[in-house]
């Protein structure tokens, strides 16, 4: 068991959440309720990770975060190091890659919240902070609960656009899923087993808690 990749695989995929949790509240309010020019475009783009291959993308990232491109120029002014094979460069690529996972469960939650519901409470004096926080955010509680599972689960398996980005360098890009595949690689398939294994349960487990809070918040019993 590589305690060390799977350590990294879990704070990924925290900080993944941290991060990607209010930008999807925010983009995908935008998206549920306003309607503007390019709306589409913007949806595809949110989605686009959703259908691209992921070393297509990982590529892609692997060129923007070098030293010879803007993104890349900017981390190295602001921080004097590199993205490319670091965890800081990992953890934007999969920002970046679980984005649909983030902002679809919550687009739909706002989208299901009747526009009565939010005029009712601004005629009752809240103002639109307060409706969002005491009448939005409660409704689309569902929504978020999908979406932080989602991320959780997803970056727990991302291979393809860590890889490319990262590399495999143990105790900073080098993640359960990598140390899967150098296992198989080796042909030792019991560690690969075991480690599939724990993956799976982490999961499964996660994603049985999360709508399991989600149904009860809902007032089913799950």
């Amino acid at each position: 068991m590589d305690w060390e990749a799977l350590e990294v695989s879990l704070w990924l995929a925290f900080w993944t959440c941290v991060v990607l949790t209010p930008v999807g509240i925010i983009v995908a309010r935008q998206l549920a309720w306003r309607r503007f020019r390019g709306r589409g475009f913007v949806e595809a783009l949110v989605a686009l990770p959703l259908v691209l291959p992921p070393t297509v993308l990982g590529f892609y990232l692997l060129v923007s975060f070098g030293s010879d491109w803007p993104i890349g120029q900017f981390w190295q002014w602001l921080t004097g190091g590199s993205l490319v094979f670091t965890f800081e460069g990992i953890l934007i690529a999969s920002i970046i890659f679980n984005l649909p996972f983030a902002v679809q469960p919550l687009q739909r939650a706002f989208e299901a919240i009747p526009h009565e519901v939010r005029e009712a409470a601004w005629c009752s004096g809240l103002s639109t902070w307060q409706t969002f926080w005491r009448v939005e955010l409660p409704l689309a509680w569902p929504g978020l609960i999908s979406a932080v599972a989602l991320t959780f689960a997803h970056t727990l398996g991302e291979f393809g656009v860590v890889l490319m980005v990262g590399g495999s360098i143990s105790g900073e890009t080098k993640t359960i899923a990598i140390a899967i595949y150098d296992r198989v690689q080796a042909f030792d398939e019991a560690a690969a087993g075991n480690m599939s294994v724990l993956l799976l349960l982490i999961s499964f487990i996660t994603i049985g808690i999360v709508y399991g809070l989600a149904g009860r918040r809902r007032g089913v019993r799950v």
